[in-house]
């Protein structure tokens, strides 16, 4: 009944939608005040209806509903109960539940906190924002219905895939879609102010919020993917340019582009129509995402389905949305006004140059990612683009990306002085280039990009600090008044520069991996193998079994010569009701490197083969991201980039300065 129940509100939750999309764009041509309002309530109706279906599948996964044909395809009853519930998303139905739950939570929030906003700018977003709810429903309900029963109900279920059994797995899906559908919200406005024809520093103000939460969970969810995809596979990598982790990665650059250009908008009301287009952008790559995964066009670990109708499906859905936005934005793009001027050597001047930069690394990632597929479709012909193009073509790009940074971070708005701001970061300079410079003799003739990435790293991270002592404290001031000026500047200028510096320790962590070590062996009990400046002996090897698997294990001992510095234990896990074997990799962490270690199946008489790896700096790598949603959470704390916080400031002219009633 329960089932039946979360299925008959996914269908009201459609209703909503439609009311949603229909009476407030109605009502903001007719001048509708009533009508407009429905609005608001149709989406705080639709995410209650959403979540109720949301909760009835998730009841079902927790009670072993196997009579539920997604439950019986993707769980079992020994199955812990976290990954009954990642069990969930963990599959193509459930994680569109997911996604249009994540779709009508930033709909609700637009209607719960957007009384500040203008009646018809908020009106035309909702209406935008329900009729991506109204195509990604309606595809759920004619495609991938997640209540669908099955007759007779099986004894056991088929098990959910083995490689998604992990905690990284049950929050990446979570963390990425609130990214990717984050992102729906900024495209609602961008459509919104197009509508309107008009679009000032004011609309930057309302946007930059939601801009700043899809682009922190996007930055968290990748990482935890690559993180996942790190230990949990085996191979001792963490990004292997596939194509949906390519799809990824575009949303992040163009969102990423995105986060600079609104701000250029709102303190310089400038760059106009290029931010519109990256809104556009930044969520056309998110649907992008959302084909590749579900079309079948593609196999990969990360992909969901290999249905085509549903494929065909969503293809249309992103011919909608993309091509029709675009549309709008060549029809309504001219009659926008460029907005404020200002100087090529200025902070605008380089997000500018920022923003060509991410854009263009994000059209070769597409090129790289779709041609291929392209090719096999029209002529048969297979082939692969993999890392060596995307290292060096967007490796030189996101490089350049990195060199630009500081000095646009230091950079004056409106006119700048290159010399003075590369005088204060001569320091930064030297000390990256001495960096370099080691680093290129450390290989001796090894790879060039391990110590540039390493010298880049050190300019990005002290450039931003200095930057940050420079605000503070100035030659002669008394520490009393330098604390004063610390505490009176803004926070989103901290979460700017925590940002940066993140970016700066990932890149720094990209880096160390340049000055690893690589070991092929099979361990013998008792006789240590050497892998960078450590040494690993195989101290034990069994069976164990866990709830739903059986285990060959192993315990290992690191030592830093004579010293045991740590213990680990690699395994190989069996599924039987997959019939899928996962690896099990150990880790040891050490001065943020990281001994890794993944073994094959045992041999008959205890001996393991195994890939040793030594990783300097890897750890660097999730951190450096950690930091760097850590600064878009600390950039949002700011009051007033809060929510609703535009309403207390005047905007020049324009329907969208006036607040609604």
């Amino acid at each position: 009944m329960i089932v039946e129940i979360g299925h008959f509100a996914l269908v009201l939750a459609l209703g909503a939608a439609l009311a949603q999309t229909v009476a407030p764009f109605w009502g903001a041509r007719v001048g509708d005040a009533g009508l407009m309002g429905v609005g608001r309530s149709a989406a705080l109706t639709q995410l209650l209806l959403i979540a109720i279906a949301f909760a009835a599948l998730v009841n079902a996964h927790l009670t072993s509903d196997f009579s539920v044909l997604n439950v019986a395809e993707n769980s079992h009853s020994a199955v812990p109960a976290i990954y009954k519930i990642s069990g969930v998303w963990g599959n193509h139905e459930g994680s569109m539940l997911l996604w249009v739950l994540i779709l009508a939570v930033f709909g609700a929030l637009v209607a719960l906190f957007g009384r500040a906003l203008p009646r018809v700018l908020r009106a035309d977003a909702l209406a935008v924002q329900g009729l991506i709810s109204v195509a990604f429903l309606a595809f759920i309900l004619l495609t991938s219905n997640p209540f669908e029963r099955l007759m007779p109900a099986p004894f056991e279920g088929r098990d959910l895939n083995p490689i998604l059994q992990d905690p990284g797995l049950a929050i990446h899906p979570p963390l990425l879609y609130l990214g990717y559908v984050g992102f729906s919200i900024v495209y609602s406005f961008a459509a919104a102010a197009l509508i309107e024809g008009r679009i000032d520093a004011a609309w930057a103000r309302f946007v930059r919020p939601f801009t700043l939460v899809a682009w922190s969970f996007l930055t968290l969810g990748i990482a935890a993917g690559s993180f996942w995809a790190y230990y949990t596979l085996g191979w001792g990598g963490f990004w292997f340019w596939d194509p949906v982790e390519n799809a990824s990665l575009m949303p992040w650059l163009a969102g990423t582009a995105f986060v600079h250009s609104v701000a250029v908008m709102e303190k310089r009301d400038a760059l106009k129509v290029w931010t519109i287009f990256l809104a556009i952008l930044a969520f056309s790559f998110s649907l992008l995402g959302t084909f590749l995964v579900r079309s079948g066009v593609l196999t990969s670990v990360h992909a969901f389905a290999s249905d085509p109708r549903r494929g065909v499906f969503i293809l249309a859905i992103l011919a909608l949305f993309i091509f029709g936005s675009f549309a709008l934005f060549a029809w309504r793009a001219p009659m926008l006004k460029q907005g404020g001027l200002f100087a090529p050597i200025s902070r605008e001047g380089a997000l500018i140059v920022n923003n060509l930069l991410l854009t263009t690394s994000c059209a070769t990632v597409l090129f790289g990612t779709l041609y291929p597929l392209a090719l096999e479709q029209l002529t048969g012909e297979k082939i692969t683009v993999g890392a060596p193009f995307f290292n060096l073509t967007c490796g030189a790009l996101l490089l350049t990306a990195c060199f630009v940074a500081p000095f646009g971070f230091s950079l004056a708005w409106k006119r700048g002085d290159l010399l003075a701001v590369a005088e204060r970061l001569t320091v930064a300079l030297v000390a990256g280039a001495v960096t370099a410079v080691l680093g290129a003799a450390w290989l001796s003739g090894g790879s060039v990009f391990a110590p540039l990435a390493a010298g880049l790293a050190i300019f990005v991270i002290l450039g931003t600090l200095i930057e940050v002592v420079m605000r503070v404290r100035r030659p002669g001031l008394a520490p009393a008044v330098a604390l004063k000026r610390a505490l009176g500047l803004p926070l989103s200028f901290y979460g700017a520069a925590l940002a940066h510096v993140g970016l700066g320790v990932t890149l720094l962590g990209l880096a160390g991996l340049g000055f690893g070590a690589e070991t092929i062996a099979t361990l013998h009990k008792g006789v240590p193998e050497r892998v960078g400046p450590y040494s690993i002996t195989l101290d034990w090897v069994g069976e164990r079994v866990g709830p739903n698997y059986k285990e060959a294990a192993t315990s290992m001992t690191v030592r830093s010569g004579a010293a045991v510095v740590a213990e680990i234990a690699p395994a190989r896990r069996q599924f039987a009701a997959r019939q899928m074997t996962t690896t099990e990799a150990g880790l040891a962490t050490l001065n943020f490197g990281q001994v890794y270690v993944a073994i094959a199946d045992p041999t008959p008489d205890g001996d393991v083969p195994a890939r040793l790896y030594w990783k300097p700096l890897v750890t660097l790598i999730w951190l450096g991201a950690g930091a760097m949603a850590l600064g878009g959470a600390l950039s949002l704390a700011d009051r007033r980039l809060r929510f609703g916080a535009a309403a207390r400031a005047k905007a020049g002219g324009g329907s969208l300065a006036q607040p609604a009633q």
